[in-house]
């Protein structure tokens, strides 16, 4: 897997998942399972739940390793990811060629084995996935991109537990209007520490375009509107007080996200970007799973 004779094969599957960071998982898959618990309506099927796990670790780390293989140069040219093992060598372009094929069709077969509509629907899926790590190089609608990757999550994870559109999809694609949306404005955010790079190799980033004042006002304009869509999936999916109490907190920490990151410093970036974005998450999908377990807007 890696180009180090050293390395043990623990060694090196710990390279991979640091490479990809496989701890990232956790922006993506508190949404599926709120998701999946709006589809059940209760706690689902430990079956399903399983399926749905092994499915959304599949997808993202067959995205994040196609990401790093198609990136690697401009990771090179870039201080902040020129330590990457795939720049380095640690982890060769073949394994993380493997890796990606190994990872979708992990992703493929876990959604045949949730439903057929879930397994027609991962082709798509799996395309926009891997089309992300492209669309940089050509439109700064790169951001809105990734966050409809991520705001899928929560919609297939809804069809897994109920095999077929129905009214009630439409509160989880409210949810996955959120996720798009605040994800474009957490990217923008993370993208401002690269404006310089992405200027001086032709990237069509948010930043890059506008600066890095430009990109913060998109940033909170993405981040404004997650509340609505967040409220828009309540009104439709008949939700209650505990759901909009979760709704009240993630305003406040969007609030919080946008004091910690100033176009005079960007220092608290990462922990705007891992440790906030991670809480509003968790924080959703406690209280959308504790509002339709105890039947909170009925």
């Amino acid at each position: 897997m890696t180009s180090d004779p050293r390395q043990g094969p623990i060694g090196s599957v710990c390279t991979l998942l640091a490479l990809i960071r496989f701890s990232h998982t956790l922006f993506a898959l508190p949404w599926a399972l709120a998701g999946l618990v709006l589809g059940a309506g209760g706690w689902p099927e430990w079956a399903v739940l399983g399926w749905v796990l092994v499915a959304m670790v599949g997808a993202r780390t067959a995205a994040m390793t196609w990401n790093r293989l198609v990136d690697r140069h401009l990771d090179a040219s870039n201080p902040r990811t020129a330590a990457r093992p795939s720049v380095t060598g640690q982890v060769t372009p073949v394994a993380m060629v493997v890796m990606v094929v190994v990872s979708a069709a992990i992703f493929v077969v876990a959604a045949y084995n949730l439903n057929p509509l879930c397994g027609a629907l991962s082709w798509p899926t799996l395309a926009l996935l891997l089309l992300y790590s492209h669309t940089k190089r050509f439109t700064a609608g790169a951001h809105w991109v990734l966050g409809l990757g991520l705001g899928l999550s929560p919609v297939g994870a809804y069809l897994a537990a109920r095999g077929a559109f129905d009214l009630g999809a439409a509160a989880a694609g409210a949810l996955g209007l959120a996720v798009t949306l605040w994800t474009a404005g957490f990217d923008i955010l993370y993208a401002c520490q690269d404006i310089d790079h992405d200027r001086r190799e032709g990237l069509r980033s948010v930043p890059a375009r506008l600066g890095i004042g430009g990109a913060l006002n998109v940033a909170r304009g993405c981040h404004g509107l997650v509340p609505f869509a967040l409220l828009l999936a309540a009104w439709l999916g008949s939700l209650g007080a505990v759901y909009l109490g979760g709704v009240a907190v993630v305003a406040a920490l969007l609030v919080w996200e946008h004091r910690l990151v100033r176009a005079d410093d960007l220092s608290k970036v990462g922990q705007a970007f891992f440790q906030v974005n991670v809480l509003i998450a968790v924080v959703m999908l406690v209280a959308t799973a504790a509002d339709v377990v105890t039947g909170g807007g009925s």
